[in-house]
């Protein structure tokens, strides 16, 4: 017998102005904040769609529905787009791909970022490359990582990621270490798959005074291979961890707009649950999106986007600032995973940025 969970909907949202945002006018001051009161500060830069590992959640076996790479973005427009961004509130930036360490010369791009007045400045990576660029991202500035690993155990890793690479990825989160790097550790959650991965990789990271956030698995395909009975979700492994590990204690000062819900075990390490399908947190969300091609998107599975590429070609932050505001007044209460009416984005995921 299949097992059976509830799907949350997205909680509904109250607007905070009068009529629809197609009829209400998008502000031409202030910070960016959408028609539903919510305050964006936190951006999220792709730097490129390839990947060098091909999780099956994420990327066909085979090839890729890849953009050309005259098409990415250069250093210098994302820098742009990041000076926009932080003139109208922005304060974190976190890159991100497909993998962000695969594009040259990248810390010279954490080096340019790390200049402006932002609260945190960070890079997801799988750590493939971790170990080879680790000394030069520290030496621009780049003081955290979140770093995507699902499981220790090597035929797992393979049979996730397709690629035998758990060696290198194990080497950079060490080495990383070593140069005081804070990084956290994601792990998407699949039922009938990592069960047997959440006491290991949990361990493993308290081990070494990193933070663990565990990911309810999500449509991140395009391919309809999601169904929601792969969702392993937050509450029950936060019921396994108190089984193995002890009580969980809620954090109580932790960010409300922030994506996971934290614990923190008696001994001070923590805990993180991104609940995005059993407990979706929508209403808090304060995050935007540009992809490695130039597209501002208000949500992960926004089935819209906003060129911002003839603004860059017109030299205008004045245009570029409109367009952030546009975006973002144009956001939607909620992705609405699970519902009948939840409809995955035209790009897949490695194409968007995580």
């Amino acid at each position: 017998m299949a097992h059976l969970i509830q799907i949350a909907p997205p909680t509904p949202l109250t607007r905070q102005t009068a009529g629809s945002s197609e009829a209400s006018p998008v502000p031409s001051s202030g910070g960016l904040i959408d028609t539903h009161g919510r305050t964006h500060t936190d951006f999220r830069i792709s730097v490129t769609d390839r990947c060098n590992i091909r999780c099956f959640y994420c990327m066909p076996e085979e090839g890729g529905d890849y953009g050309p790479v005259s098409g990415m973005l250069s250093f210098s427009d994302i820098r742009r787009v990041a000076e926009a961004g932080v003139r109208l509130g922005i304060r974190k930036i976190r890159l991100t791909g497909g993998e962000p360490l695969l594009r040259l010369r990248v810390a010279d791009l954490v080096e340019s970022l790390a200049e402006l007045p932002l609260t945190d400045l960070a890079l997801t990576t799988n750590a493939v490359l971790l170990a080879e660029r680790a000394r030069d991202l520290r030496k621009a500035g780049l003081g955290r990582l979140n770093v995507h690993l699902d499981t220790l155990n090597p035929a797992r890793f393979f049979q996730i990621t397709r690629r035998n690479e758990l060696a290198r990825v194990l080497a950079g989160i060490d080495l990383a270490l070593s140069l005081g790097f804070e990084i956290k550790l994601n792990a998407v959650a699949i039922r009938n798959l990592t069960e047997p991965d959440v006491i290991p990789i949990t361990r493993f990271a308290r081990q070494r005074g990193m933070e663990i956030r565990f990911i309810e698995f999500m449509p991140l395909d395009a391919q309809g291979l999601w169904d929601a009975s792969q969702v392993l979700t937050a509450a029950e492994m936060r019921r396994q961890l108190e089984a193995e590990f002890g009580p969980l204690e809620p954090i109580a000062d932790s960010d409300p707009r922030a994506p996971a819900v934290e614990y923190r075990f008696a001994d001070g390490s923590k805990v993180g649950f991104i609940a995005s399908v059993s407990r979706p947190f929508c209403q808090n969300c304060n995050r935007l999106r540009l992809t490695a091609d130039g597209k501002l998107r208000y949500c992960l599975f926004a089935r819209e986007e906003t060129d911002i590429r003839a603004a860059l070609r017109e030299d205008s932050d004045q245009e570029l600032e409109r367009l952030f505001r546009k975006t973002v007044w144009e956001k939607w209460p909620g992705h609405s995973i699970g519902a009948p009416t939840f409809e995955a984005p035209q790009r897949p995921m490695y194409s968007i940025g995580g």
